[in-house]
């Protein structure tokens, strides 16, 4: 009996000794579970498979057997999906034929019923807008004061990486956060969609502006401006109420209800914006969506401006304050999608 014991403990020894060391690939993008829009953001890597060099990678989607193939030990792509739930296939092969695979769930929310948030699939993306370089600076056509600060953090977050927006100001003032993401004349449709967070409290925020600027052909810049105005209770939007050389920049209030001070804090909200232009710059803004809820716009107006600029594609986020104070707002996976 001992030598019968010994004899399997040591075969068993020998089994674990020679199972195969399997290394599947590290998926960090999307998280397992996340609910994220289509399309979304897939990063994956995997230097070794059952103790081989990884020689190439590839990702699928649900049951599909077309597998997208990369000769690398990375992925970096932006998928395309359905709404609803799917299941990401990320593979891993050895140089001597391994194979090694990770999966992770998502739901995928943001193709509408009305298809005005529905990105083609042969549309430019460019994801991830929010860990790019930003600049701050006071917004002059606000009435008091105001200084901001922007970082990049991982909590909160929603896909791992977040980019932070501090303001201060005084008497109602607003901080204008901005970059650019590089530049296309020609797109006349866009979808903006990014997830914000309002941190600690919402009690000084008067409105959450979210623009976007476009040289167009004949070089005047498009203004798609959109803010939940917490002074007026409504999603707003802008209209040059002049002409291109001679502009009169207007808000207009809509019909539909959003107030920042009544969003929850310490959470993240998905925005979705839909707008399209003419080859003049009038601009129509179809419809909004807060957390999967569509919000039809559906508003014609003019709204471009002979500003000189140089080709280029730039976003804004304006803090604007409710009286003096502080506030605080997050942005994670802020993507444009243009055609």
């Amino acid at each position: 009996m001992k030598i019968a014991h010994k004899l399997s403990l040591f075969t068993s020894l020998l089994a674990l000794t020679a199972a195969p060391a399997f290394a599947n690939p590290t998926i960090n993008s999307p998280g397992n579970g996340a609910d994220v829009s289509s399309p979304f953001t897939l990063t994956a890597d995997s230097s070794s498979c059952s103790s081989q060099p990884v020689t190439a990678m590839g990702y699928s989607l649900d049951s599909s057997s077309d597998t997208t193939i990369v000769h690398s030990t990375s992925v970096s792509a932006n998928v395309s999906a359905s709404s609803g739930s799917h299941t990401v296939h990320v593979k891993a092969w050895g140089n001597k034929g391994a194979v090694c695979v990770s999966d992770v769930t998502v739901t995928v929310s943001g193709v509408s019923a009305s298809g005005a948030l529905t990105v083609p699939a042969g549309a430019s993306v460019v994801s991830s807008i929010d860990v790019l370089g930003w600049n701050a600076t006071h917004d002059t056509g606000t009435e008091g004061t105001s200084s901001g600060s922007t970082t990049l953090v991982t909590s909160p977050s929603h896909s791992g990486k977040s980019r932070k927006f501090y303001t201060s100001f005084t008497n109602n003032g607003g901080e204008r956060f901005y970059t650019s993401f590089g530049d296309d004349v020609t797109a006349t449709n866009f979808v903006y969609d990014t997830w914000v967070y309002i941190g600690g409290s919402a009690a000084h925020l008067a409105n959450i502006e979210m623009d976007m600027n476009q040289v167009i052909p004949n070089g005047d810049t498009v203004i798609y401006g959109f803010q939940c105005d917490g002074w007026h209770g409504t999603w707003d939007y802008t209209e040059n109420a002049g002409t291109p050389t001679k502009p009169v920049d207007k808000w207009v209030y809509s019909s539909q209800p959003c107030n920042p001070r009544n969003w929850s804090v310490n959470t993240w909200h998905h925005v979705q914006i839909s707008y399209s232009r003419t080859s003049s710059g009038v601009v129509t803004y179809k419809t909004v969506a807060l957390d999967g809820k569509e919000q039809a716009i559906n508003k014609t107006v003019a709204s471009a401006w002979a500003a000189g600029w140089a080709p280029t594609l730039l976003t804004n986020l304006q803090i604007d304050g409710y009286g003096s104070g502080s506030a605080t707002v997050y942005l994670d996976d802020l993507t444009v999608s243009r055609w």
